[in-house]
């Protein structure tokens, strides 16, 4: 069956005269981060070669928008925090597929309870990636558990590096880490207890998407057409043979366990085919736009 998708992706670029391979490849990065595995898994088969498209995979979110400011990258999947930033600075980006929403994907996990936390008079160490959705989910945290009052001294990593310096730290002061799939599984054996996520905090919606230029859409729409055939197939496969798509896509999950990437599945809500009703209401009141989704 996959050998015949891919026959057949193949043939329909041949057969409609497609000269994408004369063309510049259309490049596109994305970070280790589960809801983007149907794009890792569609590299690894090979189909997005027909597609003229290339993927290349970084370690965080915020390296993800860096990577894509210095101008060799046409796209990159990211949530909306990453998209709202970079338009800022005039990128115009639009979100052409959705991935997926963290549904307890997203996580603040510390070394004390929140009671604890909310009883300390000691500075509280916090570990996020400033530019990415951390900060959002960690202001939300905050705000749900009334810490605002209290002294935070907030270290700006990338998460492998977060991960790195725990382990290296005997960690004697309250912390607290945002983070998200799949790092939270060595921070839990590192002694972290998820005290939330984006489960329980139903006011903060993160949304997962691949963001391209206007222009680059306008010019290779037939091609994010196939692209999204190509996800959903990913996602087929998945349901079909999780054990065999986990195969493909765990180098690029920072190589968690497959008990561990069947849990995070339940940690996200995959959106590729209908988004619910509900959850566009919650979209339109965050301002992310939903026009230009195939």
């Amino acid at each position: 069956m996959q050998k015949l998708f891919s026959i057949l992706l193949l043939t329909v670029f041949l057969l409609s005269g497609c000269s994408a391979q004369k063309e510049a490849p259309i490049k596109l990065v994305a970070n280790s981060w589960i809801g983007y595995s149907p794009l890792f898994y569609a590299k690894e088969k090979g189909w997005l070669e027909p597609l003229n498209i290339e993927v290349s995979t970084v370690v965080s979110l915020g390296e993800s928008m860096m990577t894509y400011r210095t101008g060799r990258f046409d796209g990159l999947a990211g949530t909306q925090y990453e998209y709202q930033k970079l338009n800022d600075q005039n990128q115009r980006l639009v979100p052409v597929l959705m991935f997926d929403r963290s549904n307890g994907g997203d996580m603040v996990m510390g070394n004390r309870s929140i009671s604890q936390l909310q009883e300390t008079v000691d500075t509280i160490d916090v570990y996020l990636e400033v530019n990415s959705i951390n900060s959002m989910v960690f202001h939300d945290f905050i705000e749900a558990h009334q810490l605002e009052g209290k002294t935070f001294n907030y270290i700006n990593k990338d998460q492998l590096k977060i991960v790195t310096q725990i382990k290296q730290k005997d960690q004697q002061a309250p912390a607290l880490i945002t983070t998200y799939v799949p790092y939270n599984f060595e921070l839990s054996e590192l002694g972290f207890n998820t005290l939330a996520s984006t489960k329980e905090v139903t006011d903060i919606v993160v949304l997962d998407a691949l963001y391209v230029t206007e222009k680059k859409l306008k010019h290779n729409l037939q091609t994010f057409l196939e692209l999204k055939k190509v996800i959903n197939q990913a996602l087929l496969d998945l349901q079909q043979d999780p054990e065999s798509y986990y195969d493909l896509v765990k180098p690029y999950l920072e190589n968690m366990s497959y008990q561990e990437f069947q849990a995070s599945l339940g940690d996200i809500e995959w959106l590729t085919e209908t988004i619910p009703r509900p959850l566009i209401e919650k979209i339109n009141q965050v301002n992310f736009p939903i026009k230009d989704l195939l």
